[in-house]
C-alpha cells in the first residue's frame, strides 16, 4: 500500500514543482511522476542531511510533504539546466 501512497505524492509533488517554476515542461503524466519521485528522494536525503529524521520517524509527514515538493523543484531546475538548448532537431554542419 505504501507504494501506492509514494506514487501519489511524487505525482503531487511534480505537479505542484512544475506549477511553481514558470517555464514550459514538455513532460507528460509519466515524466512528471518521475519528476515527483526523484524530487522525493532529493527532498529526503535534504531532510536526513539537514535535520537527522529518515522514515522511521513517520512514513507520511507534512515537512516530507514539503520537502518532496522542494527536491522536486530543485530536480526540475537541474533537468533544465541540462537540457537548455536541446531541440530534438539535428544540428547542421
Amino acid at each position: 500500500m505504501w507504494i501506492i501512497w509514494a506514487l501519489i505524492i511524487g505525482l503531487l509533488a511534480g505537479f505542484i514543482a512544475r506549477a511553481l517554476v514558470p517555464g514550459p515542461d514538455p513532460m507528460g503524466v509519466l515524466g512528471t511522476l518521475v519528476l515527483g519521485l526523484v524530487g522525493s528522494l532529493v527532498g529526503g536525503f535534504l531532510g536526513w542531511l539537514l535535520f537527522g529524521r529518515d522514515a522511521s520517524d513517520g512514513a507520511l509527514q507534512l515537512s516530507g510533504i514539503i520537502g518532496s515538493i522542494i527536491g522536486a523543484v530543485i530536480a526540475l531546475l537541474i533537468f533544465r539546466a541540462v537540457t537548455r538548448g536541446r531541440t530534438g532537431t539535428p544540428r547542421s554542419v
